[in-house]
């Protein structure tokens, strides 16, 4: 088939490649372009080591970006992780439209945190769906879903690099093979059930030691490895990744005070939360880079009664 790629970044590259692979043909590709400073997009560097047709417009509503996708006239248009709005003059041009790439079971969790979101709130499972862009935020029909169950120790890099990204491309291809062949079922996504999350960010992601653990390991697993869980020490930053959560049945079993160092180990630490502790292996100062827990503990002097969020 003659696909247009409509996508960014590392995801992009591998739908990209993946269409290549099996011998479609890639009339063009659109990427956002880069921020000054930024690093190169891999989508784009692959793209033009391709000798593809590369276009980086700072909007897919101008008129030059429908007049491109005309003159391209592709089979099928593939969205593979695309941040700028895409409006419905554009995405209807492919001869079959265009399907879209979403990191969860939509109609839950629209929004850009979409992977975050479901292990902070401590969800069993999530998925992929395949589906047609309207100009809402991913509102559009669903052509496919995929699930993938979540592990109580799972993290955002497990669920994405280990499940979502590589069973996300598969379904790129599935999905475009029943579009274009005209097997694909269309179904309306129920609003009654949906969800928006916004963006997981700084804001969102500082721990609060008085939570209970479950919350907190949650937060620090579901933001492994971006944002990043934090908290701070004597005022400045700390991001908290690899760790391991210990509950205790009963209150007088919980050593040391909420926020606090418990214990210290050869290659770890435990901090107090309410109803257990936060055994952390990696963390990472502002003032420096990520290291494991026995370098943080010998370079800034952690001891048992160390507190963090002051």
């Amino acid at each position: 088939m003659k696909i247009v790629i409509i996508g960014q970044q590392d995801f992009g590259k591998a739908v990209l490649e993946a269409f290549l692979a099996r011998g479609d043909e890639v009339a063009g590709v659109f990427c956002a372009p880069e921020k000054e400073g930024a690093r190169p997009d891999p989508l784009r560097l692959a793209a033009q080591e391709k000798g593809l047709k590369v276009y980086q417009l700072p909007s897919l509503k101008d008129a030059k970006a429908i007049e491109i996708m005309k003159e391209l006239a592709p089979d099928i248009g593939i969205m593979a992780y695309v941040l700028q709005f895409a409006p419905q003059e554009f995405v209807n041009i492919p001869k079959h439209g265009t399907i879209q790439y979403h990191p969860s079971l939509l109609p839950l969790y629209r929004g850009p945190s979409s992977i975050n979101w479901p292990i902070i709130r401590g969800d069993t499972k999530t998925g992929l769906t395949i589906f047609r862009p309207d100009d809402g935020l991913d509102e559009g029909p669903v052509v496919l879903q995929k699930e993938t169950p979540v592990g109580p120790d799972d993290t955002l890099g497990s669920v994405y690099f280990d499940r979502l990204f590589p069973m996300g491309v598969a379904a790129m291809l599935e999905a475009a093979d029943l579009v274009v062949a005209g097997r694909h079922k269309e179904v309306v996504q129920d609003e009654a059930v949906a969800t928006y999350e916004g963006w997981c960010r700084a804001g969102e992601s500082r721990i609060n030691w008085n939570n209970h653990v479950d919350f907190i390991y949650n937060l620090i697993r579901g933001c492994n490895p971006a944002p990043g869980a934090w908290t701070t020490l004597l005022g400045k930053k700390v991001q908290v990744f690899d760790s391991r959560k210990h509950m205790f049945r009963t209150f007088g079993a919980v050593k040391g005070k909420v926020g606090e160092v418990s214990e210290i180990g050869t290659d770890s630490f435990r901090i107090t939360a309410q109803g257990g502790q936060i055994e952390v292996f990696k963390i990472k100062h502002e003032d420096g880079k990520k290291v494991s827990a026995a370098e943080f503990v010998q370079a800034h002097g952690i001891t048992v009664g160390t507190a963090f969020g002051s």
